[in-house]
């Protein structure tokens, strides 16, 4: 299993992300905005990041009021303050590569909040670059193979058809990896297959995996779940490889 899903596994076990819904809410009204901003176009026909943050505010049945208001914003409607994406990159225990993703309206609240988590937890947040290089910018699809009725190699080949540069077999579920640019015409041609597609999303994608003593690999997932409670933040890339022994006993701490 790949380390995007079994985080969401281990998040789900937790009872985590049905607790934060709202919070949840947040981050995604946060991505619409910004991605409206960014594209300069509340069109997702003509905006290719805005197409995939709606994409996924419906996917988690974020309301349509919600979802138009958090557009309207990014394009500078009402009298909100304007967000802004920031990265910052830095290692936890074991030496594991990790990089934030961030939205807000206040950069000095956020980088306190982001420097604290490290530190707490016994990381080293570093200079702009200092991890990056170890991943790659890359669009991910979840395809859910129960739903979809085919076996795994059946969907693998379709996805690879589809155009897609990677995928990882789950069990349960394939993560498509793509060029950024192409998720959502591999995304289509997955539909167009009858393959059932249950999420869509930028994610920077580690380019090779490192494993790191149980006690240093634990602490590294208590500091990707600190920062991913963190109000600012968007989401945590690492390159921890999530064995399924670690993610049971992280499930169970």
């Amino acid at each position: 299993m790949s380390g995007h899903s079994k985080w969401a596994t281990i998040r789900r076990s937790k009872g985590v992300l049905d607790q934060k819904r709202g919070q949840l809410f947040t981050k995604l009204a946060r991505d619409l905005s910004i991605a409206a901003r960014e594209g300069g176009s509340d069109d997702t026909d003509a905006n290719f990041r805005l197409r995939i943050a709606v994409d996924r505010a419906r996917a988690a049945n974020m309301p349509m009021d919600s979802i138009k208001r958090a557009i309207e914003r990014g394009m500078g409607k009402g009298n909100e303050s304007q967000l802004e994406e920031l990265y910052y990159e830095g290692y936890a225990p074991g030496g594991v590569a990790v990089i934030v993703e961030a939205a807000t309206d206040n950069r000095n609240r956020t980088a306190s909040e982001v420097r604290a988590a490290f530190t707490k937890i016994g990381g080293n947040l570093g200079e702009s670059g200092s991890v990056s290089y170890m991943f790659e910018l890359k669009g991910l699809a979840v395809v859910d193979l129960s739903a979809s009725g085919v076996s795994a190699d059946d969907a693998t080949m379709i996805a690879i058809d589809a155009g897609a540069d990677d995928v990882v077999d789950n069990g349960d579920t394939l993560d498509v990896y793509t060029e950024f640019k192409q998720l959502i015409t591999v995304r289509t041609k997955l539909i167009e297959a009858k393959l059932t597609v249950t999420s869509v999303e930028k994610t920077m994608r580690p380019k090779t995996l490192m494993q790191a003593e149980a006690t240093e690999a634990l602490r590294a997932l208590k500091l990707i779940d600190k920062l991913d409670d963190i109000d600012d933040v968007q989401k945590v890339y690492s390159n921890l490889d999530i064995t399924d022994e670690l993610a049971e006993q992280f499930s169970n701490s």
